[in-house]
């Protein structure tokens, strides 16, 4: 599909320069699809026409059939992040730098992703979360990248790490780790009712499957990625602690057919919560008055003695 100007910009420009802009943009267009199916298999030299051509028709057959999904998975089942082709790993390398295309998937379990940049010793990728921009602390207060990105992952600034071990919180609740790194294949997804999105030819696509897989696991309404519950679900009626969200991650209220007049325990209604924040400013208000009055009469205004 071209991309189209304006009827002002295209008015404005002669017919040759609405051309050249238009063959840009389509030139854009086409190296970017390239560089999502090619990757970096072309080792930074452009494949010309015909070997694109025989490129695809090797490779992505290839790709469709034999698609590995990468997560990484809270004890709850629940897919926290979905790993992309630019999701970094421990080596601090992409996903789509490492080994990703399997003319036959391996048997064994786990399936290690070793890492395809020249003197790497990562062995399989294994993501790592963030906080917020800089990498995570390991218990000996150093971060991830400072930690060696070979087996047992132990700290090259100190003695003392037998190897990294974070206590970093996700935003699930659960600690950094006891989470886990899965490589699963589109069968064994959807054995667990996962998504598994559409098949495209793109290279390192992971577990995205679709917009929603861009947000963390406790942002999609659902423990996969598939996105917002069903319309019904989201309009049911009920109680302020029937949210949608409330609905799906309380433990009290896993079945989404629970009544909804039960009330999550321990969770003060918002009536009792501004009664006792009330009573609690009443009886502040007493304790001064009371003080006050107390500072009053043991420190009475002198009086002034009478001329003589």
């Amino acid at each position: 599909m071209e991309p189209e100007l304006s009827p002002q910009v295209a008015q404005a420009l002669p017919d040759v320069e609405v051309q050249h802009i238009q063959g840009g943009a389509k030139a854009v267009q086409e190296y970017l699809e390239y560089r999502r199916i090619v990757g970096d298999d072309d080792q930074g030299k452009l494949f010309t026409p015909q070997e694109y051509e025989d490129y695809k028709k090797r490779v992505i057959p290839v790709r469709l059939r034999n698609r590995l999904y990468v997560s990484w998975r809270s004890p709850t089942g629940m897919d926290c992040k979905l790993v992309g082709p630019e999701t970094p790993c421990f080596c601090t390398h992409r996903y789509k730098q490492h080994k990703t295309d399997f003319e036959e998937l391996p048997s064994e379990r786990p399936i290690h992703l070793p890492c395809r940049v020249g003197h790497c010793q990562c062995k399989g990728y294994l993501y790592v979360p963030l906080n917020g921009t800089s990498p995570i602390r390991c218990r000996c207060k150093h971060f991830a990248d400072d930690h060696s990105e070979a087996n047992g992952h132990r700290c090259k600034k100190c003695s003392k790490c037998p190897g990294f071990h974070s206590s970093f919180t996700c935003g699930c609740g659960k600690p950094a780790y006891v989470h886990q790194t899965v490589v699963e294949t589109k069968e064994e997804r959807l054995a667990q009712g996962k998504p598994v999105g559409q098949d495209v030819p793109y290279a390192a696509m992971g577990g995205l499957a679709g917009f929603s897989s861009l947000a963390e696991g406790y942002m999609r309404l659902d423990d996969s990625g598939r996105g917002a519950q069903p319309l019904a679900f989201l309009e049911s009626s009920g109680s302020r602690m029937d949210h949608p969200f409330l609905k799906v991650y309380s433990p009290e209220l896993e079945d989404a057919s629970i009544s909804t007049s039960q009330q999550v325990p321990g969770v003060m209604i918002e009536e009792k919560d501004l009664a006792y924040f009330e009573k609690r400013h009443q009886e502040r208000l007493t304790r001064g008055k009371t003080s006050k009055g107390l500072k009053t009469s043991k420190d009475p205004t002198p009086s002034v003695p009478e001329q003589p």
